[in-house]
């Protein structure tokens, strides 16, 4: 299925308006200053660093530029991205119940009998350390498991297999 397809009819027509609008040279490509006004038209914000890294991404001729074909593959893999952050986002509010902004052992193991798997304290306590440790945050002020508290950041590092730190 190639990019294209893969969008509905409203975000194909928005990508190729917005192309169409920020060739201003009408020469088939978007350069990276280009680009950087796309982006923030469509309401991201990325840096020149993260923009050529875009570049690079789809960027099949190696011409330092983007064609539509390629910038249509940026914009569903940047929403890919998006969606993906919303998800884990959504996931992490629903395991903190008492809306600190941390996990903690106890709504871990809430969550995880809710979904029917069952985890003890122990278990719990290593799935919340490992996602710590991952991020180089401390293992907590000590060894009570009630103590341990995982933040977002840690969280989707844990979820997405990154280190944030």
């Amino acid at each position: 299925m190639s990019t294209a397809e893969q969008l509905s009819e409203e975000e194909l027509a928005l990508y190729k308006a917005a192309f169409g609008i920020f060739d201003r040279d009408s020469d088939g490509s978007i350069t990276a200053a280009e680009l950087g006004s796309v982006m923030r038209s469509l309401g991201r914000h990325p840096s020149d660093a993260e923009i050529k890294e875009m570049i690079n991404e789809v960027d099949e001729d190696g011409n330092g530029s983007v064609d539509l074909s390629e910038f249509l593959t940026l914009m569903l893999r940047k929403t890919s991205d998006a969606d993906a952050e919303e998800e884990i986002r959504e996931t992490f509010r629903v395991f903190d119940r008492d809306e600190d902004g941390y996990l903690s052992v106890k709504e871990l193991r809430h969550v995880m009998s809710c979904l029917g798997e069952e985890v003890s304290e122990v278990e719990a306590v290593e799935m919340l350390l490992t996602a710590k440790i991952k991020n180089g945050g401390e293992s907590g002020s000590g060894s009570n498991s009630e103590e341990l508290l995982v933040s977002f950041d840690e969280f989707r590092a844990l979820a997405t297999g990154q280190n944030w730190s």
